[in-house]
């Protein structure tokens, strides 16, 4: 599902499911992934400011932090500015499903940078 400044898309791996909602702006993107029930989880910020993003933790991950580091970095510097991203999982992920969540946000944030 997308609309104007708005995507959302589910990522079904190994019978779990994921979700990807991504929040649009000229400036950047808020990025939500989660597992199960809709929380806010651990939370980073990326700023692309110069020739590498400056990024810091609001919130602490169990785990997955640098999944969450390099998908806020990645934006950041695709976008040429913010990234807010958080991350709630039930589970730790393997590396099959880190692969395709991180393939479908590359997909929608290359697709709202073409629009």
């Amino acid at each position: 599902m997308s609309q104007a400044g708005f995507s959302k898309e589910v990522v079904d791996v190994n019978e779990r499911k994921f979700v990807v909602e991504i929040l649009h702006f000229d400036n950047g993107s808020f990025v939500s992934l989660y597992e199960g029930l809709k929380k806010i989880g651990a939370m980073i910020v990326s700023i692309n400011s110069g020739p590498m993003p400056i990024t810091t933790t609001v919130i602490p991950a169990k785990s997955e932090s640098l999944f969450l580091k390099l998908v806020a970095e990645k934006i950041a510097s695709n976008t040429k500015g913010v990234c807010i991203a958080t991350a709630s999982f039930e589970r730790e992920l393997d590396s099959e499903s880190t692969k395709q969540i991180m393939s479908k946000i590359m997909e929608i944030t290359d697709y709202e940078q073409r629009s």
